[in-house]
């Protein structure tokens, strides 16, 4: 386990939750790292935090953050680095999609708001656990995009921009601080049995119609998107930056 070790490690996961962020959590919680595990509802957080503290103690710490509010933000990083000293890996997972329909039809405030949880807050929050990963040499950072960026799309064409300009936003922070051994890094997820996807997989037909043109003709599951992200963080992924890693089931090549 020596390439996938994060012991001595600390990593804030947004939208950690539930889904692929809790995913996330609970396989950095278990392959060392400590995790603060943060979303906009600290009682959903603490199930989590708890559940993980119970196998692995003193690891998790809940810190409550709504993405769209730099202050929270700012918080979270400060939080992070005041109860576990250092901040080593940062996960981007919340987003938001408050709109499903044609561009043309997009409100304003939809588009702005897609912009700056999916775009922005991702912007914020790398900046604010940078400098102490730039002092230390050493830093992962790694945004879960969507094969969303990578298409186009008649209904999620905002969703798509935000996610496009998140692999832009890694190669950026990789080119940057990549003298510094801080890696970026995207996760362009495919479709995944999470709540945010359950539109797409909770009717059987629905779920058909949605994989039949999957090479493997299923969905994921966010573990699957998980031992990514410990790769990112980990050893293994040390000379890793600035790409988009598509874990789709084959989707997009199909």
């Amino acid at each position: 386990m020596t390439l996938f070790n994060l012991e001595g490690k600390t990593a804030i996961i947004t939208g950690a939750s539930r889904g692929i962020g809790e995913a996330i959590a609970r396989q950095m919680a278990d392959h060392g790292a400590n995790v603060v595990v943060s979303s906009r509802k600290a009682a959903a957080c603490d199930e989590v935090t708890n559940s993980i503290n119970e196998k692995h103690p003193g690891k998790a710490l809940t810190v409550e953050c709504n993405i769209g509010a730099k202050d929270q933000l700012q918080n979270l990083a400060d939080t992070a680095k005041a109860h576990f000293g250092k901040v080593d890996i940062l996960v981007c997972n919340a987003a938001v999609n408050p709109y499903f329909g044609p561009s043309l039809d997009c409100p304003d405030d939809a588009f702005d708001k897609i912009m700056a949880n999916n775009v922005k807050s991702n912007h914020w929050l790398s900046n604010m656990v940078l400098p102490g990963m730039i002092e230390r040499n050493d830093g992962a950072i790694i945004i879960i995009s969507s094969i969303g960026g990578i298409k186009g799309s008649a209904m999620l064409g905002t969703y798509g921009i935000s996610k496009a300009a998140d692999f832009q936003l890694a190669r950026n922070i990789a080119v940057e601080h990549g003298s510094k051994n801080i890696r970026a890094n995207t996760i362009a997820p495919g479709l995944i049995k999470t709540y945010f996807a359950q539109a797409l997989w909770d009717n059987p037909d629905i779920l058909e119609q949605s994989t039949a043109t999957t090479p493997m003709r299923r969905i994921g599951m966010p573990d699957e998107i998980a031992g990514a992200a410990v790769f990112l963080a980990s050893e293994a992924g040390a000379f890793m930056t600035g790409q988009q890693m598509v874990i789709d089931g084959g989707q997009t090549i199909a």
